[in-house]
């Protein structure tokens, strides 16, 4: 598959969606192509890749913060309903990498950076996101991981 820029996707898939009368799934797909249209505009420039799923992170983390501020009022249907646009945002993203590969980045980026302790996490943090680069990356997790090695 040849890559189709994601407003033209996300654009294909509305057209779906109508077609389907999915009102769920359309909501969601018209709240991500303004937030990437949002983008574009502020930035009077197009979306280049690092920069759409930079914009798609920070919607995945906006819905997993509502997702838990809904459970915890006890609202489970708000809280589906975020769950739900969260695994469509996430069907945009490029898989993440698996554990294997997350220690290996963090135990390449050590070597190349030849850190030693959490002082110099920063630096090892930017060398792993690197080695990561175009899988989606959780930086918690990836901080986690830097950190109980150089520790």
């Amino acid at each position: 598959m040849e890559f189709m820029p994601l407003l033209d996707r996300i654009q294909e898939d509305i057209t779906a969606a109508m077609k389907a009368r999915d009102e769920a799934r359309l909501g969601a797909l018209r709240m991500i192509k303004t937030a990437l249209k949002k983008h574009e505009i502020d930035a009077m420039k197009p979306l280049d890749e690092p920069t759409e799923l930079q914009i798609l992170n920070t919607l995945i983390k906006q819905r997993k913060e509502a997702s838990d501020m809904f459970r915890q009022g006890n609202r489970p249907e708000l809280a589906d309903k975020e769950d739900a646009e969260l695994k469509l945002i996430e069907s945009y993203m490029p898989s993440a990498p698996t554990e294997a590969e997350v220690d290996a980045a963090v135990a390449a980026a050590m070597a190349e950076t030849g850190a030693t302790s959490v002082k110099q996490m920063g630096v090892v943090m930017k060398a792993a996101q690197a080695k990561l680069a175009g899988k989606r990356i959780d930086g918690k997790a990836l901080s986690d991981r830097v950190r109980a090695k150089l520790s």
